[in-house]
């Protein structure tokens, strides 16, 4: 209709068509829902350990995904982006709670964590029951992508069953027939000693023993003197942070470390070298990082990480930069749209990402795809020997996704 002015203006009727196309490009994809129009930022809740045993890591995860976060610019999938943080203290008893609040309470868009893997799985049925998305930076448990994987579980570490596998043959390999094991009863300790056990027997191997010490525990020495007793060919372990650090001092000042190698997966000397000294020396270990890698992505890495922190990156820092690398790909992919999740998880499972690790994509599971190192401290580094197993893909038993 025209007003007295000869001007155009539009009846009830044109508004309401209009207001209906609106609605159906929005809901097409073609418009940016009303909150990001807004410049909503995206909120990211941290669930990492501030406290205890794996401070450190927790920090370093949090550090280095808020790097990558700055490289872009503050935001993530063209989003601004303000963190919630809450420290889990690697306490199972206090997951639930923690991971409601950020969910219910924080409403945060999408949370990262954590290091601990009973704290983890805790996390992921919090997220199943309530489709939060949730992206693991540390814990391996192999269930968060076996059982209990889900379309918006997803990590950028490692599960337990890997840095684990490939050492039963390098150890094999190394002429070692007769072993023992070592490491905390808990989730990860207990996986990742299976895992060396498959590969290590089904090479010829035989387990003498396996010792076993509640978590976080740190008493070794009565575990060491059976080691001494008993004499095995070598010993592999897991440990990880302050406990790492004292059971690679205890083993050495036993006086085992030159009669009975010492192995394990790459956290027992990942994040611990300073304090452990010259008793972590010769420690060979498996992971899906090495220090001195030799590609452009890890010397930019570190290089920024040292420039951020103060602080030498590892492989606890690369995994929160990939957990933001990767969250950025789906969020890039829609728009910053979280809410077009079908959309945002297809492009998370076909990422390929140049991490400093190496080159990593995802499975079917939602689990990294990744080279796994041998690597030897030497110099107070944890340095690349050689690729122990290529692309290696966590087999995922028990997870129903589909590809």
């Amino acid at each position: 209709m025209t007003d007295k002015r000869g001007i155009h203006t539009p009846n009830r009727r044109t508004l309401l068509k209009g207001a209906s196309a609106m609605a159906a490009f929005a809901a097409l994809g073609r418009f940016p829902t009303p909150a990001i129009a807004q410049g909503a930022p995206l909120r990211v809740g941290f669930m990492l350990p501030y406290s205890g045993t794996y401070t450190k890591l927790g920090k370093f995860i949090d550090d280095a995904f808020r790097l990558y976060v700055e490289q872009k610019g503050g935001r993530l999938g063209g989003r601004n982006v303000e963190f919630v943080q809450v420290d889990d203290e690697s306490e199972p008893a206090k997951a639930t709670d923690n991971m409601n609040r950020l969910v219910s309470r924080e409403k945060v868009d999408v949370v990262v964590g954590t290091v601990h893997s009973g704290v983890a799985m805790a996390m992921a049925k919090v997220a199943r029951d309530t489709n939060s998305m949730l992206i693991i930076p540390n814990a391996g448990a192999n269930a968060a992508t076996g059982p209990m994987c889900a379309p918006n579980i997803w990590r950028t570490s490692f599960s337990n069953w890997q840095p684990g596998f490939p050492m039963g043959k390098v150890m094999y390999d190394a002429g070692h027939r007769n072993v023992m094991t070592i490491t905390w009863r808990y989730a990860a300790g207990q996986e990742m000693v299976d895992a060396f056990k498959e590969n290590f027997t089904k090479a010829g191997g035989k387990i003498v023993e396996e010792l076993y010490l509640p978590f976080p525990q740190v008493e070794f020495q009565p575990l060491i003197t059976q080691i001494a007793t008993k004499k095995p060919d070598a010993v592999f372990s897991f440990f990880a942070g302050g406990g790492a650090v004292k059971f690679v001092k205890d083993y050495a000042a036993a006086g085992l470390k030159s009669s009975i190698p010492l192995y394990g997966t790459g956290f027992l000397t990942d994040g611990t070298l300073q304090a452990q000294g010259a008793d972590a020396e010769g420690i060979k270990t498996t992971l899906h990082y090495a220090d001195d890698l030799d590609n452009p992505a890890n010397k930019a890495f570190l290089a920024a990480f040292k420039k951020k922190t103060g602080q030498d990156g590892d492989v606890y820092a690369v995994q929160g930069y990939d957990a933001a690398a990767l969250l950025n790909i789906g969020l890039s992919a829609v728009g910053g749209d979280m809410a077009a999740r079908d959309k945002m998880i297809a492009a998370m499972r076909a990422a390929k990402i140049d991490s400093p690790r190496g080159p990593i994509s995802f499975s079917t599971a939602h689990n990294v795809v990744q080279n796994i190192y041998l690597r030897e401290v030497k110099g107070g580094l944890n340095r690349y020997v050689s690729i122990a197993h290529a692309a290696l893909a966590d087999p995922a038993r028990g997870c129903k996704l589909s590809s």
